[in-house]
């Protein structure tokens, strides 16, 4: 064992006579510890959080989504699309017209964002397994029924068991207005609700679901909206993104009249606020962990203040300056890496925990009943990195400085 080590060693955990320096080191290393058990339990429920929303937007957003370039609606009858009906690779091909109409049922009343869908768009989308109550039908034998967001239903006060139908408004763009009589230029259909749905706030305010022949005789529109396509397992990469090849070769197929937009480019500004979230995580908690490193600091300078008789003695035995700075440097690195070691240990273990019981509960209604919690072990080696670089800087100013 080298001599600067073993004494360095000595300093941190043999028994002193003045023990009020061993008891700062305890808590300057309890501090590291505390510190880096709070950024691996608060970076990994970030993780949970993120993976969990992302999770909820990746099950109910297409693999790929096309929207015309320009105007609202398109023609899904060209040869471009019919090729892609075709394509071994797309799981499913759903055409859906989306418009904002009129609700009425009863006396309650409220404004949505109606989905004209086809029969089978709740087991292609995967939302028939968001339901809550029903089923999600676009049809009962030959009539039509309609499926409504959680919040929509509530605003409504409907029950799919009444025997009322929904009555579904919207202003004609072709019939001349009568002014003794205002209400003929509206169109109205009346369609009996078959499930509601529950997926996240937004889309629970937001959405209702309607055959689309229906919402098209309603709107007048013969078009549709976008087109939403979900690919076989080979068509996409290991996040369950469509490869890029396949996405450029459609969009190309298509030319410039439409975009086309994988999962990431449909909800871009989402990802990327969440990434800067947690780069400003990131920053908050290492500059906690400086803050928290000056206690370190503040024990290895009164540890070098305490020892002056020992230098002194180390020096008279042929030690240089660059050995006894040495001495005290590994013992601040000797802090901050038990430190580490504890925190890191004790992040993970609680994380562990959460993971396997849930202990800390969510309040209210959540799509989960405890707080998420995810570890990236890159996560881990970066806090590892970050504080002990900054244990090492704080080692070397006192050091420094106090020994000339």
């Amino acid at each position: 064992m080298k001599p600067d080590f073993f004494i360095a060693k000595r300093y941190l955990f043999a028994r002193k006579s003045h023990n009020v320096i061993n008891i700062i080191s305890i808590i300057s290393a309890a501090g590291i510890a505390i510190g880096c058990a709070a950024l691996v339990i608060i970076l990994s429920i970030y993780n949970g959080f993120d993976t969990l929303v992302k999770d909820l937007y990746d099950s109910t957003s297409p693999d790929l989504l096309i929207t015309p370039a320009k105007g609202k609606t398109f023609s899904a009858d060209s040869e471009a699309f019919r090729a892609l009906r075709s394509d071994a690779r797309v799981a499913s091909f759903s055409e859906i017209l989306e418009e904002n109409v009129f609700l009425m049922y009863g006396d309650k009343h409220t404004v949505v964002t109606a989905r004209g869908v086809d029969r089978d768009y709740g087991a292609a989308s995967g939302l028939d397994s968001y339901i809550t109550v029903g089923e999600f039908l676009m049809y009962e034998g030959d009539s039509p029924r309609m499926v409504l967001a959680a919040k929509i239903s509530g605003t409504l006060s409907v029950n799919i068991r009444f025997l009322t139908p929904i009555s579904a408004i919207y202003p004609s763009t072709t019939d001349t207005l009568n002014i003794f009589n205002p209400a003929s230029v509206l169109r109205t259909e009346k369609i009996f609700p078959s499930g509601i749905i529950s997926v996240d706030e937004n889309f629970d305010g937001k959405y209702v679901f309607m055959p689309r022949e229906i919402l098209g005789a309603l709107t007048g529109h013969d078009e549709v909206s976008c087109v939403e396509l979900r690919f076989t397992p080979e068509a996409l990469s290991g996040d369950g993104i469509v490869t890029s090849s396949v996405q450029k070769s459609i969009a190309k197929a298509l030319g410039d009249d439409f975009v086309v937009r994988n999962r990431y480019q449909q909800n871009e500004s989402l990802y990327k606020v969440m990434r800067y979230e947690k780069l400003a995580v990131y920053f908050i908690l290492i500059f906690v962990m400086l803050i928290i490193s000056c206690n370190a600091l503040g024990s290895l300078s009164m540890l070098i203040i305490d020892k002056k008789e020992d230098i002194e003695i180390l020096k008279s035995m042929g030690a240089t300056k660059k050995q006894i700075r040495h001495i005290f440097r590994m013992e601040g690195w000797m802090i901050s890496l038990l430190g580490i070691i504890i925190g890191v240990a004790l992040g993970l273990l609680i994380c562990f925990i959460q993971a396997r019981f849930g202990i800390v509960k969510l309040p209210g209604n959540f799509v989960v009943d405890a707080y998420p919690v995810k570890v990236q072990w890159g996560d881990v080696t970066l806090v590892f990195v970050i504080v002990a670089a900054i244990g090492a800087i704080m080692a070397q100013l006192p050091v420094k400085s106090g020994i000339k």
